[in-house]
This record gives C-alpha cells, structure tokens and sequence, in this order.
C-alpha cells in the first residue's frame, strides 16, 4: 500500500514520500479548505466531511448550482482562487486539475499548511465504512458504479455514492448517504486508486491508456495489481474473465477472486436474447440462475458491465431481488449514450467514449438500434492519447457511414507533439476534419436525414455541437 502522505509533481499526479498522515487532519472540529469545491468528486467530499462534524471552506474558479447547494448548507464558498482563502485551514483538499502554482496552494505551502489529494481524502474516509465498493477499469466505471448504485439503492442500504457523471437516479454524480456502504468510481490516472480502501475491488478491463503518465502497459498493469493487493482480508476482487490483460495482471493473486464474463466465470449470462437492441438474460452464479435481469440500456459492453455490477453486489451480500430491480430500473448515466433530442428526423445521442476500446463497443452497439446512417462527431482527447493509440482511432473510426472529426481536445495538456485531428482524417477514407465545433455543427445540420443516428463522442466539449444542433443553433 503506498503511503497516505503525498508531494505533488507539476502535472498533479502524486509521488509518495513520507511526510504528513490525512487520517490525522480527518477529524471533527479540524479546519479544512477544499480548492476547486465545485467539482464533481470535490463538492460531495465537502459535503461529507461537514457531516463529519468538519469546518469546511472552499474556492472554486466559477459560481454554479453545485456551489450554491454548498453555501446552503453552511459551507462558505469563495468563486475566484486567492491566497488568503486558506487564512484559518488546518488542512487544504485539492482537486487534481490544480497544481503547484495556484496562488492558494503556493499560500499554503508558505504557510505550513498540509496539502492533500481529493483521492486520500476520499480514502481516509472509507475506512469508516463497512463495505467499501471502488469500481476501476479503462472502461464502463461510469455505467458500473451507477448501476452497482441503482443495485444498493434498491436494497435499501443508503449508499453515500461517488460517481464521475451524472445519474439521473440521484439528480447528481454523487450521494451523501447513512449507511455502512461507500461507492466509488476509482481511477487509475496517476495512480490516485492507490488512495483508496476498498473491501470489494472491482475491476472491468485493463488496456493501455494515460500514457502521458503510465510507461506502458506493463506499467498500467502494476498499478491495477497494487489496486488489487489492497483488498484486505475477508475483502473481494471483482474480475473480469474476459479481458485477457485482467486475468494476467492478477495471476498469483492470493485474495478472494470472484470473476464475471459473458459465457464463462464465477458470474455469467445464460439465454441471453434482443429485443429493439435492448438484452434480457439469466444471471448465473456458480452455477445456479441468481436474478434474471432485462436492461433498458444497449449493447453488450452493457450487458458485461451490469454482469459485474451483480457480481459485485453478491460479494456485499446484496438480494437478488435487489440486483433484479437496480438493473432493470437503470436508465443510463449522462454522457453514456445520451440522448439530446432529434433535428430534421435524425435522433441525436452523446457519448463520452474517448478510448479506441470504448469508441469500438459504442459503434457496434449503434449498428444494432435499427437507424440508418451511423454519423459520428469525434474530438479526440489529449494530444498524448491521440498520438499513443493512434492506428487503433484511425482503425476503428472507419466504422461509421460518415465520420468527422474536431480538433484534439488539450484538457490539461499542450501540444508539444504536433499533432491534429487531420492527421486521423487523411488516414481514414471519407473523413472530415473541422477546426472548430460551429462548424462540426454546422456540418451536422447539412448531413442530417430522416432516420440517421447522430454521435457526439469524447471527453471533451464535443457535447455541445449536438445541444446547438437539437436547438437549431
């Protein structure tokens, strides 16, 4: 297990050293400013640290509607990042988008303040909960920790919820709860996981991603194994037996191992059938039908993805009429195939798919919902991702009938390599490339017809040329 104790390098990602315990700063009556509170981890962890009897500041560079529930609640919310917003801190909770040179961490730093992660954080405070869920994987977190939400919440167990959308069921992305259970989305960028303490330890797939952090694969790897190792005694990995890199990365493993796959594992579907796209199987475990459950969600990632939510929620020792109900109530998260509305007979959906593995299920899934053309919108996400997987996106972007494509999203990087968007367009026969979204919509509305399913894919703001398609815009 790393340390609890962190220095933070310029690009936010943690390097342990030995310096400073969070357990000892998470306590009632202490003093805590969280910078960057309106995020979608940042704000509930305000949230349940006030609970917790904590006097919680925060900053965040915007207002919204998440800083004002806040102020609602007691917790003073300053919009703007000034160093003498942590006069007063014991200890100051950064999200990961603020590095070094934000004015109220170089404050801190010069006052003596102890900076933590929003990811120790969290892991401190699981340790207070019985069952601790942390769902990880290069794809279908999302989904996974909002089904497995959907599941808990059926059982009537008051689940506190950390999820990285937004699920319809909770109104938000996360979910301050009474009860002995924590679930969290948990990532391995970074390696901010290794915060964590899961009980049950869930992991999806493993492939290669965030390289402008991991080395490779291997190194990927690693880190979802130190994941693993981190299920204590009486705890429970989750795997998935389809996923080759999985299964290799835990051999060996001495922890109780539950897999889960389509056909074959400790948890699998049996009689599985469509209907309009959408699957109705058989849950089997160990051999027996568990639940039978029917989604309302497509494709068979879905189906893979919900075989690992009842999987992990028989570790929790959840009923089945429970996993029947979750699964069969679920809807979908936000941005997980999304639908925005219909312009000119074509129905417009949204995806945050920004991995070939992710782009390659969402587009086979769109093949079987009975539209005619298949139109995707790519933006690709970050210049280092787009340049690593680079013949995988071009491969699979052949898929849909027509394919445009907008320009890289830099999230937190600048382009040091290069490259374009155009450069995937000239490897792919018939695409397009816009340098700007008002143009991709733009495009969209010329292309539109009766019965054409229009994507919006990736991480980035690409969402927003099918909100100004549908509005006319």
């Amino acid at each position: 297990m790393i340390s609890p104790c962190i220095i933070i390098s310029n690009k936010g990602c943690v390097n342990p050293m030995t310096v400073l315990n969070i357990d000892d700063y998470i306590k009632p009556g202490r003093r805590a400013h969280l910078v960057g509170v309106g995020g979608v981890s940042m704000s509930p962890l305000a949230e349940v640290l006030h609970g917790a009897g904590m006097a919680i500041t925060g900053s965040d560079v915007h207002d919204s509607a998440t800083v004002e529930h806040l102020r609602s609640l007691g917790i003073p919310v300053t919009v703007g990042h000034r160093a003498e917003n942590v006069a007063g801190a014991e200890l100051v909770i950064r999200t990961a988008a603020v590095h070094d040179a934000n004015p109220e961490i170089a404050a801190a730093r010069e006052a003596g303040i102890p900076v933590f992660e929003r990811a120790q954080a969290w892991g401190s405070i699981m340790k207070h909960y019985r069952n601790a869920l942390c769902i990880s994987g290069t794809h279908g977190k999302t989904t996974t920790t909002s089904m497995c939400t959907h599941i808990i919440m059926a059982a009537g167990l008051d689940p506190t919820v950390m999820i990285g959308g937004t699920l319809p069921l909770l109104g938000a992305g996360h979910r301050v709860g009474r009860g002995e259970t924590i679930i969290l989305e948990s990532c391995e960028y970074c390696n901010s996981f290794l915060s964590f303490f899961p009980t049950v330890a869930v992991i999806l797939n493993i492939e290669a991603d965030h390289l402008d952090f991991f080395k490779d694969l291997e190194d990927v790897e690693r880190s979802f194994r130190r994941f693993a190792d981190l299920v204590p005694e009486g705890g429970r990995i989750i795997a998935n037996r389809d996923d080759a890199n999985t299964m290799h990365t835990l051999e060996g493993e001495k922890r109780p191992v539950t897999t889960f796959g389509l056909e074959e594992g400790d948890v699998h579907a049996a009689g599985l059938t469509w209907e309009k796209g959408l699957p109705a199987f058989d849950v089997v475990y160990r051999g027996e039908i568990f639940a039978h459950v029917s989604l309302r969600v497509p494709g068979v990632h879905n189906v893979k993805n919900a075989l690992a939510a009842a999987a992990a929620s028989i570790a929790l020792g959840v009923p089945a009429r429970a996993v029947e109900e979750g699964l069969n109530a679920f809807r979908g998260a936000g941005r997980r195939l999304e639908h925005k509305g219909s312009f000119h007979g074509a129905e417009v959906f949204d995806d945050y798919a920004h991995h070939p593995g992710e782009l390659k299920a969402l587009l086979d899934t769109a093949r079987t919902l009975g539209y005619g053309r298949v139109i995707c919108a790519f933006q690709p996400h970050t210049y280092t991702r787009t340049a690593a997987l680079f013949g995988d996106f071009a491969q699979v972007l052949k898929k849909p009938d027509v394919t445009l494509l907008a320009e890289i999203f830099a999230a937190r990087e600048t382009n040091d390599i290069g490259i374009s968007s155009r450069d995937l367009a000239e490897q792919i026969p018939g695409a397009e490339y816009y340098a700007t979204l008002p143009e991709v919509t733009a495009r969209l509305r010329e292309l539109a017809q009766p019965g054409d399913l229009i994507l919006t894919v990736g991480a980035g703001d690409i969402y927003t040329a099918g909100e100004a398609l549908v509005r006319g815009g």
